[in-house]
């Protein structure tokens, strides 16, 4: 017969575990074969916080970085989203494609339940088809970096979680670094005030096995520009619908939509009814990109869409941005649970 203070110490170890908000804090190791020091704070869902990719205290590169948590599985996707500081620079700070970001796909556990770790794979941001690198975290005490971020995470527990003040930190720190040119913001799965979707197209795609018009001009435009992550979507049921819409004052936005590759949509007219496609898990692969290319800018450019996914009962937002030289990126992923 268990005693009783084995039984405590075994749901104390089950209630670490099982607790989404152990998430937020201080993790070090390794992504990628480099030394890492990521913070990461939990709202809702939704994760925000930074990332330090350092060969010293005073060389690292910092990312802003944005992701989602699943207290269900325990699995965590987060990702590089701009590049805010970087000390003894070899890259040129941009908010375009950029080679050195990384997306991680990790599982949180404490199998001790003292010690925990966030354990996965990485691939570059913009690019899903390059050889996987490992990801080893280990939740730390306290922080090589100091930063806005350590005041959240230092006290969550006492009021430092409201969402409204995670939001200011994570902007403060992007802030000074935001160029001109506007860069889409994404929205964990929450409430929204956009009206319901009156369904321009409704149409549960069978995937193509390949380009309906491989020479065509979209697909010229498709390969010459950049792709540029803008959200990550968790598929974790057997159908994602897609809706899409305007994002502003409708213009005559036209955009097409390519999956792995291959066009499995054009002259899409963008207006304040939304284009639904729906996109049947079973048929996608483990990490799929979905890219939205501008066929066209409209009368008032860029070319935004504002994109809602909708998974089970899971809601996600999106707002794309593209232009000429780079079409908006979605990863869909499969959760391996």
């Amino acid at each position: 017969m268990f005693k009783p203070s084995f039984l405590l110490f075994l749901f104390s170890s089950f209630f670490l575990c099982s607790s989404a908000q152990t998430i937020t804090g201080v993790w070090r190791g390794k992504i990628n074969r480099q030394p890492t020091e990521l913070k990461l704070v939990k709202k809702g869902d939704e994760i925000l916080g930074v990332a330090y990719y350092y060969t010293g205290k005073n060389s690292y590169r910092r990312y802003s970085v944005k992701g989602h948590f699943d207290p269900e599985t325990n699995e965590v996707i987060w990702w590089d989203e701009i590049l805010i500081d970087e000390q003894k620079p070899r890259y040129t700070l941009q908010i375009g494609a950029d080679p050195a970001a990384q997306l991680m796909v990790a599982d949180f556990s404490c199998p001790g339940g003292e010690e925990m770790f966030l354990d996965g794979n990485s691939t570059p941001r913009d690019n899903n088809r390059a050889t996987p690198a490992s990801v080893h975290l280990v939740k730390q005490t306290s922080s090589q970096f100091p930063d806005e971020w350590d005041y959240i995470i230092d006290n969550y527990f006492v009021g430092a979680n409201d969402p409204e003040l995670i939001d200011i930190i994570a902007r403060f720190g992007i802030a000074a670094k935001m160029p001109d040119e506007p860069r889409p913001l994404t929205a964990s799965p929450v409430a929204s005030s956009q009206p319901a979707p009156i369904a321009a197209t409704d149409i549960n795609i069978p995937l193509p096995t390949k380009a309906p018009n491989p020479t065509g001009i979209t697909e010229q435009k498709f390969s010459a520009r950049k792709n540029v992550l803008q959200t990550v979507i968790p598929i974790t049921a057997e159908t994602i619908e897609l809706r899409f819409y305007d994002n502003a004052q409708v213009d005559g936005d036209s955009i097409a939509l390519f999956l792995n590759g291959k066009m499995i949509f054009e002259h899409i007219r963008l207006t304040e009814q939304a284009y639904i496609i729906k996109l049947p898990a079973n048929e996608l692969a483990a990490d799929n990109e979905l890219v939205m290319v501008a066929e066209n800018l409209g009368s008032i450019p860029p070319n935004t869409s504002f994109m809602v996914a909708m998974v089970g009962d899971k809601r996600y937002e999106a707002r794309l941005f593209a232009n000429e030289q780079s079409s908006a990126l979605i990863r869909l992923i499969k959760s391996p649970h």
